[in-house]
């Protein structure tokens, strides 16, 4: 084991604690990882979300190895006063990571660093290390695990008897997940071998598990009965996958893809163990013990209780439950409930549900154009207020511009030009005090520069990918700048007061939650829009926004204007382009329309060069 691993603090909140789990569930989903990975690389410390928290209560509850220390809200680093809990922060207070997802990747990564023997933890992160890599606000299945099911379950926990007779729709749409097909990186392969397995069973019983496998298995347990669980088993034993190196007969390898039989699920993701599995755990286990207390049968979730049973056997939960002190239920095998019981019992919300309606539009944006013109709508550009105004980068120290990272000279040059841009916006808005915020900052281009040239002003840097954030941390450091602070978190989690919030190509939505967030803290903004593309329709947004447009166009209208706005690529005709433009201009009306019902005004300008960027646009508001 490496010793060089520098001590980071990690910050839990802590309200109250309901039978064996500390709440909010996110602080107990926290240390159950930690006692799962066996890490003590960190100094914990738990914030009272009330008053009259003694130390020793606090130790009663806690495992007995983790040593925790109690720290009140107002004493947090800045840096973390202004994010959600849980967060890590390193030793000099500059750099955090909040969030749970962000927080869990961070603890599995330093287990690994700290000790390279421990390649099951690593695994956790699943095939290509992007296991709830992908920010809630975009994927629903990150949302389900980190947000959706722990507040279910922490609501259906403190509900009244009279109000928790319903399965939570949160904890039902698990259930169906489960019962989805999974597709994994190399499923033909896997998917040949069932079919070659059914068809040997259907001639003789063949044992899935080797003698070997089933010996390592706890007394008391059963072995895995079919190829899936032989597959993921195999793999945390550290085994070779059965029928790995046999060749398929020919009428296997013949059979088409489409007539191959389907995998089942094996564990939340899919075949493999992930920490998905270990956010979950805690939440469907203080789920099922409620449930079992109010006497309601489970007969509505037979794969969750699989799943629960299954995760059980994995090497390592139960002795990390039993450090947190919590008592895994022993749940009878359950048969699978029809499908038309499953929909009667409790239906999932519309909202809840997978958004199946086709984004693939048939047809060009002059109909949609056509009618906005109409009524009077047509995209308009503000005057640029300083169109010539530049940054003088020969003077600059290299760490600065945008040229430091591997980057071409042209493309250098262009970001210098999109940077003169943003930079004389703010440049005209900020006061000597102010706190900046450089919403998905990447690598830092625009937040360094703004916090060099404004060195009486306050910048935070957030972004969601680590390595962009790190990076920027070290040219940070290069320039000796104190007055900057980075937040490796989704938009969700900083929650902060600012005076100014500014994003260079925000993608898709990403716009639209700068905005939000922007709006909320009353803060001006300066924002370039980019990926126009990805707009859709979100748990939080729904398009068009603005009261004129919605009166106007339906989803799908807007929609192909979104579409449309991303073909202004150079490599296009020019009238294209132009068309590109002009719905890029429509969609940001949309945008500072919506945001001028909040009492803003904003206005729609347009870089200069235009050239500086095919996705030219830049957003400036101003509360009024």
């Amino acid at each position: 084991m490496k010793d060089n691993v520098a001590e980071e603090h990690l910050y839990l909140a802590f309200s109250h604690q309901h039978r064996d789990s500390i709440f909010p569930l996110h602080t107990s989903i926290s240390l159950f990882l930690l006692s799962y990975c066996d890490c003590k690389l960190f100094k914990v410390f738990l914030v009272p979300t009330g008053e009259d928290v003694g130390d020793q209560c606090v130790t009663e509850n806690l495992a007995g190895d983790l040593e925790v220390h109690l720290i009140p809200r107002c004493q947090l680093p800045v840096v973390v006063q202004s994010c959600s809990l849980p967060a890590v922060v390193m030793k000099d207070d500059k750099f955090c990571r909040a969030g749970l997802s962000v927080v869990l990747r961070h603890i599995i990564q330093k287990t690994f660093e700290a000790d390279p023997s421990k390649r099951d933890v690593l695994e956790l992160l699943g095939f290509k290390k992007t296991c709830l890599k992908a920010c809630a606000e975009v994927s629903q299945w990150t949302r389900l695990c980190e947000i959706s099911i722990p507040l279910a379950v922490e609501r259906f926990l403190t509900a009244s008897p009279e109000h928790c007779q319903a399965i939570p729709p949160d904890i039902l749409l698990f259930e169906r997940k489960l019962g989805e097909p999974v597709r994994v990186h190399n499923d033909d392969k896997i998917r040949r071998q069932k079919l070659q397995q059914q068809k040997a069973s259907a001639k003789t019983a063949v044992p899935v598990l080797g003698e070997e496998a089933t010996e390592e298995l706890k007394p008391g347990e059963h072995p895995p009965s079919s190829l899936e669980l032989s597959v993921a088993f195999s793999k945390l034993l550290a085994q070779e996958a059965p029928d790995a190196t046999n060749r398929e007969a020919p009428h296997i390898r013949r059979t088409k893809t489409s007539d191959l039989p389907l995998l089942d699920h094996v564990f939340a993701e899919g075949l493999y163990f992930t920490v998905a599995d270990l956010v979950l755990l805690p939440c469907i286990h203080q789920f099922l013990v409620s449930s079992k207390k109010q006497g309601k049968h489970l007969v509505n979730l037979p794969l969750i209780s699989s799943w629960y049973r299954r995760v059980q056997e994995v090497p390592g939960v139960k002795k990390a439950a039993g450090k947190c002190n919590m008592e895994l239920l022993q749940l009878p095998e359950l048969m699978a409930a029809p499908e038309e019981q499953l929909q009667d019992s409790a239906p999932v919300p519309d909202d809840l549900e997978e958004d199946n309606e086709d984004s693939h539009f048939i047809g060009g944006p002059r109909p949609t154009m056509t009618k906005l013109m109409e009524n009077g709508i047509e995209a308009k550009f503000s005057p640029h207020p300083c169109p010539s105004w530049t940054l003088d980068w020969s003077s600059l120290p290299s760490a600065v511009g945008p040229g430091e990272g591997k980057m071409s000279r042209d493309r250098a040059l262009r970001k210098q030009q999109q940077l003169n841009n943003l930079v004389a916006a703010v440049t005209k808005l900020a006061k000597p005090g102010d706190l900046i915020v450089d919403f998905c900052s990447g690598g830092g281009h625009v937040g360094i520069v703004l916090a060099y040239m404004m060195p009486s002003c306050q910048v935070v840097l957030i972004e969601n990918k680590e390595m962009s954030l790190i990076r920027a941390k070290d040219r940070s450091d290069e320039l000796g700048l104190n007055n900057i602070w980075f937040i490796q978190a989704n938009l969700d989690y900083f929650n902060g007061t600012f005076n100014i919030g500014v994003a260079l190509h925000a993608c898709g939505v990403a716009t639209d939650m700068v905005i939000e967030h922007c709006l909320r803290a009353r803060a001006a903004f300066v924002i370039s829009p980019c990926c126009y593309g990805f707009i859709q329709n979100t748990v939080k947004f729904t398009y068009p926004q603005s009261h004129q447009f919605k009166e106007i166009l339906s989803y799908k209208e807007h929609m192909i204007l979104c579409r449309f706005a991303d073909q202004t690529a150079v490599q296009l005709p020019p009238e294209r382009r132009l068309i590109g433009k002009q719905c890029m201009g429509l969609v940001d009306l949309d945008r500072a329309w919506a945001a001028e019902e909040h009492n803003y005004s904003v206005q729609v300008i347009s870089m200069e060069p235009e050239s500086c960027s095919p996705k030219n646009n830049m957003l400036v508001g101003i509360p009024t």
